[in-house]
């Protein structure tokens, strides 16, 4: 018989993380996913049951500001007071996002998103309880597996830290290995456990305010590597126009995320971000129906993160766009 696989969540050693200097010995227990450093005020920890304070770290601003720049440094780019806010991804997907004052009021800031040790399966966050326990759970588990397999294009939707990016790269890792998976990332963090898988990451402007490449750019770029499914990390701006046409023009099984507090808030942050792009909402309505097959939402309560809602797009009497459960 097979071993049943480990729990999610089960500690595993990290890769070299000595680059985060003082901070690493916190990033080696595999549960963490998130550091804050809050100037003088301290470091908080998110090992999967919320925030908690290490009483145990302290340092004062001048070496919080110099390991903010030796981070920032080590991601190819430059912070000081001229760029006070930059955000790079170091080796093996670790991000970080650096504020210095005066733009920080309170110190030096530093965020600090780290990739999980183990890619985790729909079968893992199955076992770690994201979809509810039970048969429902099971027949949650067979339903978004035959999404993918269908060819259904997704929407996952949560706030910060809900697991969007986890559950996107499970659901990822079940379409068929012959396929090739485009991805579009601003700062590259979906870790997807698949035989084919590109991906392009946007370039904020250099000093002299030149070398910007945008996600709408990449968008068009990745139209041209044929790719089986496109994957937007998330969307925020001007790239959800060529991402609603490429999904409207043959694209099937595409997949992104979006930041969003609840189900019924999807279509008022779709139109926002749609705005942004010049589209009216009547023209954001139409083309995310045709578009979107499936949105998961995700909510995290108490430090545990959960499935809960899925649903689907209509459009409502007005001709806006709205949600149903699916």
């Amino acid at each position: 018989m097979p071993d049943s696989p480990a729990p999610p969540d089960s500690p595993a050693p990290r890769t070299d993380l000595s680059a985060l200097g003082p901070l690493a010995r916190f990033a080696h227990d595999a549960a963490v996913t998130d550091l804050f450093v809050n100037g003088e005020a301290g470091l908080w920890v998110d090992a999967g049951a919320g925030l908690e304070r290490a009483a145990d770290w302290h340092d004062d601003e001048t070496g919080i500001r110099d390991l903010a720049v030796r981070l920032i440094a080590l991601g190819g780019r430059h912070i000081d007071e001229a760029s006070p806010c930059v955000d790079v991804r170091l080796a093996d997907g670790i991000r970080v996002h650096a504020v210095l004052p005066p733009v920080s009021s309170t110190g030096t800031l530093l965020s600090i998103r780290l990739p999980r040790v183990r890619r985790l399966s729909l079968d893992d966050l199955c076992a770690g309880g994201l979809f509810g326990s039970g048969a429902a759970a099971a027949d949650q588990v067979a339903r978004l597996r035959a999404a993918v397999h269908g060819r259904e294009n997704l929407l996952v939707t949560g706030a910060a830290g809900s697991g969007k990016t986890t559950l996107l790269a499970a659901l990822l890792g079940e379409a068929p290995p012959a396929e090739r998976i485009v991805v579009i990332e601003d700062v590259a963090e979906l870790r997807i456990d698949h035989p084919h898988v590109v991906a392009l990451e946007s370039r904020q402007a250099n000093l002299e305010g030149a070398g910007r490449i945008g996600l709408d750019s990449l968008l068009r770029e990745a139209l041209r590597m044929r790719p089986d499914r496109l994957v937007l990390g998330e969307c925020r701006g001007v790239e959800i126009r060529e991402l609603l046409a490429a999904l409207n023009t043959g694209h099937d099984g595409g997949a992104g995320t979006l930041h969003a507090n609840s189900l019924t808030d999807v279509p008022a942050r779709l139109e926002a971000v749609g705005a942004l792009a010049g589209m009216s909402a009547t023209a954001v309505a139409r083309q995310t129906v045709s578009a979107i097959n499936l949105v998961l939402h995700l909510e995290r309560r108490d430090g545990a993160r959960r499935l809960a809602q899925v649903g689907r797009f209509v459009l409502d009497e007005a001709d806006r766009l709205s949600t149903v459960p699916a």
